[in-house]
């Protein structure tokens, strides 16, 4: 690996992972159009790049991931539910969902997925009088929502805004839970991750075949991906609060055409 692959793939995974644009579909995508091949450091990495992520949700939404652990709880209850459909369909789908979908084959159907029900979210988020807090009914359909995402292509940002605000929920409470969401999402991976990297011996073989800059890619990695995924939040944040998702729809769809051209010269 090379530094400047962890400059890219940092930037490419901290914008991605909070912009409604799917994290996993745009590095499914890079490595297919530049032909990166990490050798067998990808997982390791992979995981580093996510880390970084968690730290900028941390940083921005400290004050409510605080307020989590005072009582009443509900907002902790809420998360913990939430959280169970994505966290069930990881454990029992992981190895068949990695071998079906993280080929590409299927990325065009998530980006024109995502893109179509972007669009429709604007339109309806528009219109809609409804303005509830968070409660069981506005949480529960963005975890089933977190749980489809898992799919590359299917933004998990996106998916769980949208389902957010089709069961009512007020914009503030919709955003502000969709990414509380993604941290014991980021935990949960990280941890089932780095347990099979130790058991398997990958990890240790990571190190062995790893070059002199692989330290320097690893905490370049690491914070230019906090740094973009602070930035990625704030921008959504903004999305959300006008529900002005139309430019990522355009681009989703782009990137959609832009997969089945591929597929069909034969890259994917």
């Amino acid at each position: 690996m090379k530094i400047w692959h962890a400059i890219v793939l940092g930037i490419i995974q901290g914008l991605s992972e909070f912009l409604p644009v799917s994290s996993s579909g745009h590095l499914v995508l890079f490595q297919k159009i530049f032909n990166v091949d990490l050798g067998g450091i990808d997982m390791f990495f992979d995981i580093m790049l996510h880390v970084g992520t968690l730290f900028a949700v941390c940083a921005v939404f400290y004050k409510d991931i605080i307020n989590l652990f005072k009582k009443p709880y509900k907002n902790l209850v809420y998360l913990i539910i939430a959280t169970i459909p994505a966290a069930a369909v990881g454990v029992l789908f992981d190895d068949w969902i990695e071998q079906t979908f993280f080929g590409g084959a299927y990325l065009a159907l998530g980006f024109l997925f995502t893109a179509l029900i972007l669009l429709v979210t604007e339109i309806y988020a528009k219109r809609k009088s409804k303005q509830l807090p968070l409660s069981f009914k506005v949480a529960i359909p963005m975890g089933l929502a977190q749980a489809v995402a898992i799919l590359p292509g299917i933004s998990r940002s996106g998916a769980t805004i949208a389902a957010g605000t089709f069961a009512g929920g007020s914009t503030q409470s919709v955003s502000k839970f969709s990414f509380l969401l993604s941290i014991p999402i980021i935990l949960g991976g990280f941890a089932v991750s780095l347990f099979k990297g130790v058991f398997s011996g990958e990890f240790s073989q990571v190190f062995a075949q790893a070059n002199a800059d692989f330290g320097w890619c690893i905490a370049l990695g690491v914070i230019v991906s906090a740094i973009s995924g602070f930035f990625a939040i704030k921008i959504m944040l903004k999305a959300i609060k006008k529900a002005n998702y139309k430019w990522f729809s355009l681009y989703l769809l782009i990137l959609g055409v832009i997969c089945i051209i591929l597929q069909i010269s034969g890259r994917f």
